[in-house]
């Protein structure tokens, strides 16, 4: 669960999240992986890592009890929620592109073959959904990443800013 559990969604907050997201100094290289909780109710309010943070934007009602097409409209909302929020960004910084996670979710246990510290620590926090990429300078990737990790679980929302390009991880 995340600070934002409850919180309907809300666009412009979303939008200000990310902004205040942007202004935030980053993590430099090599920094240990370290999460940030509420300190009153100790929910997930992010990650801050080696040249990147990770930050709840929204986060639904969890899925337990839903059947088609109860399920299937509740994860539409939670779509057209990103749809909405990409819409936006797109108008602010000119087209995104999408980064796969296929291969970080299908090689997060596999020895041997390490994740870069970004993609591990996504997978890590079942944050699984393809990202959307706006590469906002040399030194600044914004990407968002609508996720669940199981059926029943809440969808969670969530935005990434690193200091490094985003790509997906070779095969």
């Amino acid at each position: 669960m995340t600070v934002r559990l409850g919180e309907p969604f809300d666009l412009g907050r979303a939008v200000s999240d990310v902004e205040a997201l942007l202004a935030a100094p980053v993590p430099g290289p090599g920094q240990t992986t370290v999460d940030r909780g509420d300190p009153v109710s100790g929910e997930w309010a992010g990650t801050d890592g080696d040249g990147f943070r990770i930050v709840p934007l929204w986060e639904s009602a969890d899925f337990t009890g839903l059947y088609d097409p109860e399920w299937n409209q509740a994860a539409a909302v939670a779509q057209e929620h990103l749809a909405f929020l990409v819409h936006e960004l797109d108008r602010k910084w000119g087209p995104h592109r999408t980064v796969g996670m296929r291969v970080a979710v299908f090689r997060r246990h596999r020895r041997g073959r390490p994740l870069p510290v970004l993609h591990q620590t996504l997978t890590d926090r079942d944050l699984l959904g393809d990202l959307t990429v706006w590469d906002l300078a040399a030194d600044r990737c914004l990407a968002l990443s609508l996720s669940q990790s199981d059926g029943d679980a809440p969808m969670i929302l969530a935005a990434v800013l690193s200091t490094r390009p985003v790509t997906e991880p070779p095969e």
